[in-house]
């Protein structure tokens, strides 16, 4: 029996060759697509700073409406079953949230305006030990004027402009603040009650079963991700403000359950907190002790706490389902920052993690791919999945170093 085709069944040399160009046009149009909406998205991400920071009375409390909606429509849930109305519920979730913050808030707010009296004193010191040090290295600041007399440079004129004082700014802030705090506590109150309707709406209202599958799968990862994240966190940063409000109070630091709820707060915000502590500390510990290494000695037992916090105790109880690279989160880090400033520095983190669980569903881009000649969107699934997760450890998110 005769296996070879006849060549009058052989694809044409014309054949081939139109082939061969539709391959060409495909992977071009290809090309020119993902170059598109590479530029696209270039352009999104520069000029999206400045519409969300024009728009920050509007965007800010949505963005932190939708965080605390993920986070507490679990408990809500549980609520819920225990035979609560939604609206109840939906209450008592809230609630619960604010009475965390309210506690905490007092526990910072009291003792802090009980050492505000003692401010000017501590200020002072902390400008006698500097001026001290001055003193000490007052041979390089001779060393530089002569070197600017030898190249010729002279003082330049400073010009001093009149700015409004802490308490001015504070008072014209403070109406804007509790505004928007109101609307951010309202539409997250109804974005929790309303949780049951968008669940019923993103899986029944799809065209397939498969895109249903694919937007419960989303919306689950992201509650799941987002709400363990911040809950595990929180009971880590908690257990480090306790540490450090009994460490300054065997040290003898003033107010020290104070100082426990500002390391707790300070360590939500990556790199940052951590930092500013520490300095907090150390300015704090110069101003009140005797002399500068025992008034460090609080800042350098903080350093250590957070050094066995940050690379042995988070990692250890978050695991590798959080892990991110440390650069994305100090991009994301200051792109907030620079955004909404502090509110954004707190938000940065669990942002990061809602875009990363929700890219691990509908399919990262390939940007490294795409600079080497690679479609920018990979023609493969792009479905990502619990059966990826039961596959390898996913994305972790430390936020520590």
């Amino acid at each position: 029996m005769n296996d070879q085709i006849p060549k009058s069944q052989l694809p044409s040399e014309a054949a081939r060759t139109r082939d061969k160009r539709r391959l060409v046009l495909a992977e071009q149009e290809t090309r020119l697509t993902s170059a598109l909406v590479l530029l696209i998205g270039l352009g999104l991400f520069l000029a999206l700073p400045f519409v969300l920071s024009i728009g920050s009375v509007v965007f800010l409390p949505l963005v932190t409406a939708l965080l605390l909606t993920i986070l507490l429509s679990p408990l809500a849930d549980r609520l819920a079953k225990l035979g609560l109305p939604n609206v109840l519920a939906s209450l008592g979730a809230l609630s619960v949230f604010l009475g965390i913050l309210f506690a905490a808030l007092a526990l910072i707010l009291q003792p802090a305006l009980a050492l505000f009296d003692t401010l000017p004193a501590i200020t002072d010191q902390v400008g006698q030990r500097f001026a001290e040090l001055r003193d000490e290295f007052a041979w390089l600041a001779v060393a530089n004027e002569e070197i600017a007399a030898i190249m010729g440079n002279t003082g330049a004129r400073e010009v001093v402009l009149a700015t409004p004082s802490l308490l001015e700014e504070i008072a014209f802030a403070t109406p804007s603040i509790v505004l928007e705090v109101l609307i951010m506590f309202l539409m997250a109150f109804f974005m929790i009650e309303a949780r049951v309707r968008m669940r019923r709406h993103l899986l029944f209202d799809r065209a397939s079963f498969g895109s249903s599958v694919k937007a419960a799968r989303v919306m689950r990862e992201i509650q799941d991700r987002v709400a363990a994240y911040i809950t595990t966190v929180g009971l880590i940063n908690a257990s480090i403000g306790v540490v450090v409000a009994l460490g300054a109070w065997a040290l003898g630091v003033d107010a020290p359950i104070m100082w426990g709820g500002l390391a707790a707060i300070l360590n939500f915000i990556p790199y940052v907190g951590p930092l500013a502590m520490t300095t907090l500390l150390a300015l704090f510990g110069i101003g009140t002790a005797d002399t500068v290494l025992i008034g460090l000695i609080p800042a350098a037992a903080y350093v250590v706490l957070h050094t066995v916090e940050a690379n042995v105790v988070t990692p250890s109880i978050l695991g590798a389902r959080f892990t991110m690279s440390p650069v994305m989160i100090l991009i994301a880090l200051s792109y907030f920052t620079w955004i909404w400033g502090v509110p954004g520095a707190l938000l940065s983190v669990p942002i990061l993690l809602t875009l990363t669980a929700f890219f691990d569903h509908i399919g990262r881009p390939n940007l490294v791919g795409f600079l080497f000649g690679e479609p920018l969107f990979p023609s493969e699934s792009m479905g990502g999945g619990v059966e990826d997760e039961q596959a390898g450890p996913s994305t972790k998110l430390t936020g520590q170093t």
